[in-house]
C-alpha cells in the first residue's frame, strides 16, 4: 500500500473527545498522531460529523479538523491550517 501521508505518525493510544457541539462529544482513542493529522477509533462513528474540535487534554490539544476516511470504528482526520 502507497503512504499517501505528508507527515509521518507516531502511533500512540491516549484518550480524546470529538466535539462537535455545545452539549458535548464522543469519546474516542487517539491511535496515532501527527502534526498534520490523526486516526481516531470510536465505539460507532454514526453522529459523527465531517468537522469537529479533537480534544485531547493529556496532551492540550485542541484541534479543529475534518474527516479524511471512515470505517466502522476508525475515522482519518486531517488537521484544519
Amino acid at each position: 500500500m502507497e503512504e499517501r501521508r505528508k507527515t509521518q505518525r507516531h502511533r500512540t493510544l491516549k484518550a480524546g473527545t470529538i466535539n462537535f457541539n455545545r452539549a458535548g462529544g464522543v469519546d474516542c482513542r487517539v491511535r496515532n498522531l501527527s502534526p498534520a493529522g490523526a486516526c481516531l477509533e470510536v465505539a460507532s462513528q454514526i453522529g459523527i460529523p465531517d468537522e469537529f474540535v479533537l480534544v485531547v487534554e493529556h496532551d492540550h490539544v485542541k484541534a479543529p479538523c475534518h474527516v479524511i476516511w471512515r470505517t466502522a470504528t476508525r475515522l482519518g482526520v486531517a488537521f484544519n491550517a
